[in-house]
């Protein structure tokens, strides 16, 4: 396994708990950044930490079809890669 860093990494996915229900259009905004700085490294995988934000980034993956996949940090320890 490669790590490739994608560019603003600390940035927000957008779903922060109440947020993505009360500003929905600002949220589905910050997931598209998200995901389009990873689809732009070349990966395979989006790593995250957070389940909350692995639900977030997955629904917006799944609902766009798009070629990354999205998965929990524990798995790829568990796996062994």
């Amino acid at each position: 396994m490669e790590l490739v860093e994608m560019e603003d990494t600390e940035t927000c996915c957008g779903f922060g708990g109440t947020f993505s229900a009360k500003f929905h259009s600002i949220s589905t905004a910050m997931t598209e950044q998200k995901v389009e700085k990873a689809l732009a490294t070349g990966a395979e995988y989006i790593i995250t930490t957070e389940s909350s934000c692995l639900m977030n980034i997955e629904a917006y993956i799944l609902k766009n079809k798009l070629p990354i996949k999205p998965i929990h940090i524990a798995d790829i320890l568990a796996s062994g890669w």
